[in-house]
C-alpha cells in the first residue's frame, strides 16, 4: 500500500503544474467577486485578499527575474524570495486585522 503510494506521489512530482497555476486565478477571482458582494465583511478583509493577487503577480515577478539574472529559481536566491513572501505574510495580516475588528463589533447575548 505505502508502495503504491510512493509511486503516486513520485508521479504527481513529475506533472509540469505551470498550467494549474495559472487557471488557479478563475475560482479565485470568482471568491474576490462573491466576498465583494458580501456587505457584512469589512474592507481590511476584502483588501487582504485582493492582496494575495498581488502576492502571486510579485512572485511570478521576482521569479522571472531570478532565472533572468541569476538563472537560478526564486526558490534558490533568498533576498528575493523572502521579499516575496512579504506580501502574501502582508496580505494575511490585514485579514487578521480585519477578522479582528469584525469579531470586536459582534454582541455578545449571555443569557
Amino acid at each position: 500500500m505505502i508502495d503504491y503510494f510512493l509511486k503516486f506521489l513520485d508521479y504527481l512530482s513529475s506533472i509540469d503544474n505551470t498550467a494549474l497555476f495559472a487557471a488557479s486565478i478563475i475560482p479565485y477571482s470568482i471568491f474576490l467577486f462573491y466576498l465583494y458582494k458580501i456587505q457584512t465583511i469589512n474592507k481590511l478583509i476584502k483588501t487582504g485578499f485582493s492582496l494575495t493577487v498581488l502576492f502571486v503577480f510579485i512572485t511570478i515577478l521576482m521569479s522571472i527575474f531570478s532565472l533572468t539574472y541569476f538563472n537560478l529559481t526564486l526558490v534558490e536566491v533568498d533576498v528575493l524570495h523572502g521579499s516575496a513572501e512579504f506580501f502574501l505574510t502582508l496580505s494575511d495580516f490585514i485579514i487578521l486585522l480585519g477578522f479582528i475588528n469584525m469579531l470586536k463589533g459582534l454582541e455578545v447575548n449571555n443569557s
